[in-house]
């Protein structure tokens, strides 16, 4: 009896590992932050903290609905490459019916979340998002590099979400915080398909630009895109969204993403696309951080 006790909890104690695992947890924790930054930021005055969490978790819970429906979606396609094998459908840890209803209840948890504690638009943006993202850019990755484009407009909704949230109306302000995520999404991606290319060639997913390949081309366009990071960096001090401060360390963390694609440039190598990548994801919550601060 004791031995079945203990299985009993290991099976359970793996199975909510494994609905944990489907989630994308540090995804879906990024879209969740990128949400509330939004939020902040909208704010005039003290926010409405538990309007904040409802909102954070909504948005957390919709990345992770929109995940699920994707790696369902992939999952023949992600037993093939060594990234993604041990992923919980490709290993049978969940099966197919057990991901479609985890994602079905907890998207329609998120969305509860997101409609009734902010308003209809920023519900609209949250069901914009998991469509485009799940049902647009998962079938273009195997087409070409269109699919960057795609997925960089979810990729980049949650802080106008956020933003939307805390006033209802889609200013110039959002545009703004939106267009830096966008443009962020492009040596983003790119870093990481160039990493994973051999993988991602295993699947048929062609997400690196022009012909393809991890040549001076792709690092060139890593280079122009992660460039108008600079300016774009500048426009909430400009606007007057943010002060003098947040620019300034908008623009020292833009240069040192910059100069990484340089490297690549010169060398091609997998170790330089590693570190843009990584420097990537240094990058976004560092100046979005300086933003929320430097309003307060």
């Amino acid at each position: 009896m004791k031995n079945i006790v203990i299985l009993n909890i290991d099976y359970l104690s793996n199975k909510l590992i494994a609905y944990i695992e489907l989630l994308k947890p540090r995804l879906s924790f990024l879209v969740a932050f990128s949400a509330a930054f939004g939020f902040l930021l909208g704010t005039d005055g003290i926010p409405n903290l538990f309007i904040l969490l409802m909102l954070s978790l909504g948005s957390f819970l919709i990345s992770g609905a929109a995940v699920t429906i994707n790696q369902i979606i992939e999952r023949n396609l992600d037993a093939l490459m060594k990234r993604t094998s041990e992923r919980p459908l490709p290993t049978s840890k969940i099966t197919h019916h057990e991901a479609i209803i985890n994602g079905t209840v907890i998207f329609f948890i998120g969305v509860f979340l997101v409609a009734y504690h902010t308003n209809f638009f920023a519900f609209a943006l949250a069901i914009l998002s998991l469509i485009i993202y799940a049902f647009m850019y998962t079938p273009l990755k195997r087409v070409g590099p269109v699919a960057v484009f795609v997925g960089a407009i979810p990729g980049a909704l949650p802080p106008l979400i956020g933003w939307v949230a805390a006033t209802g109306s889609l200013s110039y302000e959002a545009w703004i915080i939106f267009g830096i995520q966008f443009i962020w999404q492009f040596p983003h991606f790119w870093a990481i398909a160039w990493v994973s290319d051999d993988d991602y060639k295993k699947a048929g997913f062609k997400l690196l630009p022009g012909s393809g390949k991890k040549d001076l081309n792709t690092a060139i366009n890593i280079m122009v895109y992660t460039l108008f990071l600079l300016p774009l960096g500048l426009l909430p001090t400009y606007f007057g969204l943010t002060g003098l401060n947040s620019g300034i360390i908008a623009t020292f963390c833009g240069v040192l993403f910059l100069a990484q694609t340089f490297q690549l440039m010169k060398d091609n190598s997998q170790k330089s696309a590693l570190r843009i990548m990584f420097g990537s994801f240094i990058y976004l919550p560092i100046v979005q951080i300086s933003y929320l601060l430097d309003k307060l």
